[in-house]
C-alpha cells in the first residue's frame, strides 16, 4: 500500500487530483495537507474526507513541525506538492507571501522528505533512499516567460519568469532540481498550461466570467483581450501527474499542455454564448441567475458580448502568449490531452450552473474585498 502526501489538496487542481487518485487506485492512503487559505476549502473535499483512506491536516508547507509530524506518523511514499500561492495579480500586490510559501515551503518539504526517506549512504557519501519513494513538484508554464506569435515551450526552454508569482515558482523548480543533483533525491517536476474545470476558485478567468454573468455584472478583460493561453482540462492534468509519479524517469521535467490555444477575448465570448445556449436549452439552469424576481430570467438577450464585456487596464508585466509542447510526456508515457476545449468548457459551465452552493461558500467574505481591490476602480 502506497501513502501519498498531497499538499494543497483542498485547492483547485489538488482537490481534483485527490478525487481522481482515490477513484483510480484502491490500495492507497492519502494525507492531505492544506492551510485553507482563500482558495482552499474543505467543502471541496468534504465527500472525500469520509473515505477511511483519507486523513486531513490543516497546516502550511513552510511549517517544519507540521510536515515532520506527518512523516513521523505516516510512511509517506509520494509527495505531490500542489500547495502554492498561485494568482499573478495577488503576487503583484504581495510578493513576499509568494516567496515564503512557494520557495521556502518547497524547500521545507524537500528537506524533511530527504531526511525521512534516507536509509543510509553509498560509497560516495550520497544518501540512499527507501525504495519506491518520489517527490513531485507541480509547476507552471509561466516559469518560461512569454512567447511571440509562434513557437512552443519545451522542457529545455530557459526559465524566464516575468511576475513575482512565476519567479517564485521558477525558484522552487530550481530548488527541486538542486536536491536531485546534490542529494540524489528522487524527484520529478511537471509544468502545466492553464487548467480549467470543476472547483476552480472564481478569481481566475473562466470561473470569474461564469460568476459575473450569473450576477449580471460586467466581465473585466485585461487590455484588449489578445493574450493567448493554452487550456488544459483539469482531469487530463491529474491523469498526467499520476502517470509521471508512477512511471516518469527520475529527475526529469515533463511539460503538460492541452493543445488548446485561445485568446482571452475568445474565451470570454465562448463562455457568454455557451451559458446563454445552455439556459435556452434547459430553463432549470436559469435558477443559477441571481435575483429570483428579475424579468431578465425569462429574457436572455442581455447575455451578449456588447452588454457584458468591459476592457480594463492591463495587468503589469502581462505575458502575451503561453503554449506548451507536450511531446516528451506523450512519447515516454503515452499521455495526451483527451478533452477538447469545446467539450471541456461545456462540462465546466454545466458544473458551475449545477453547483452554485459551492460557489457561494467559497466566495463569501475576503473574496469580495479582493474583487473590489482588483477590478472595482478600473
Amino acid at each position: 500500500m502506497s501513502t501519498y502526501l498531497v499538499t494543497g489538496g483542498a485547492g483547485f487542481i489538488g482537490s481534483n487530483f485527490v478525487k481522481y487518485i482515490l477513484k483510480k487506485h484502491q490500495d492507497i492512503q492519502l494525507v492531505i495537507l492544506d492551510d485553507l487559505t482563500y482558495a482552499g476549502n474543505l467543502g471541496t473535499i468534504k465527500d472525500d474526507l469520509t473515505d477511511p483512506r483519507v486523513r486531513f491536516i490543516k497546516g502550511n508547507i513552510d511549517n517544519p513541525s507540521v510536515v515532520t509530524e506527518i512523516f513521523e506518523k505516516h510512511l509517506v511514499d509520494f509527495v505531490v506538492n500542489f500547495a502554492a500561492e498561485s494568482h499573478v495579480d495577488r503576487s503583484i500586490e504581495n510578493p513576499q507571501l509568494f516567496l515564503k510559501t512557494n520557495i521556502l515551503g518547497t524547500q521545507n518539504l524537500l528537506d524533511i522528505a530527504k531526511k525521512s526517506w534516507t536509509i543510509g549512504k553509498d560509497e560516495y557519501g550520497y544518501p540512499v533512499y527507501r525504495e519506491g519513494v518520489k517527490y513531485l513538484q507541480v509547476s507552471t508554464d509561466e516559469v518560461y516567460g512569454s512567447l511571440g506569435e509562434t513557437g512552443y515551450f519545451t522542457e529545455t526552454t530557459p526559465l524566464d519568469p516575468r511576475s513575482p508569482y512565476s519567479a517564485s515558482k521558477a525558484a522552487a523548480d530550481m530548488i527541486v532540481m538542486a536536491y536531485s543533483e546534490t542529494y540524489k533525491l528522487p524527484v520529478n517536476t511537471t509544468r502545466c498550461s492553464n487548467n480549467y474545470g470543476p472547483y476552480h476558485f472564481p478569481e481566475k478567468l473562466i470561473p470569474l466570467i461564469i460568476k459575473n454573468i450569473l450576477e449580471k455584472k460586467k466581465l473585466p478583460v485585461y487590455g484588449n483581450g489578445s493574450n493567448v493561453r493554452d487550456w488544459l482540462y483539469v482531469e487530463d492534468h491529474c491523469k498526467a501527474i499520476d502517470s509521471v509519479l508512477l512511471h516518469g524517469r527520475t529527475g526529469e521535467v515533463y511539460n503538460i499542455g492541452g493543445h488548446n490555444e485561445k485568446k482571452n477575448i475568445d474565451i470570454v465570448k465562448m463562455v457568454i454564448a455557451t451559458i446563454k445556449r445552455l439556459m435556452e436549452e434547459n430553463t432549470d439552469y436559469k435558477r443559477a441567475l441571481k435575483g429570483s424576481n428579475d424579468p431578465q430570467h425569462d429574457n436572455l438577450e442581455w447575455i451578449n458580448d456588447d452588454d457584458l464585456i468591459t476592457f480594463v487596464k492591463d495587468r503589469l508585466g502581462h505575458d502575451q502568449r503561453y503554449a506548451i509542447d507536450p511531446a516528451k510526456i506523450t512519447k515516454e508515457l503515452g499521455w495526451y490531452p483527451e478533452t477538447k476545449f469545446e467539450e471541456g468548457i461545456v462540462k465546466t459551465i454545466r458544473w458551475y450552473l449545477e453547483n452554485q452552493d459551492w460557489v457561494e461558500e467559497v466566495t463569501s467574505g475576503d473574496y469580495q474585498k479582493y474583487y473590489e481591490q482588483m477590478y472595482g476602480n478600473r
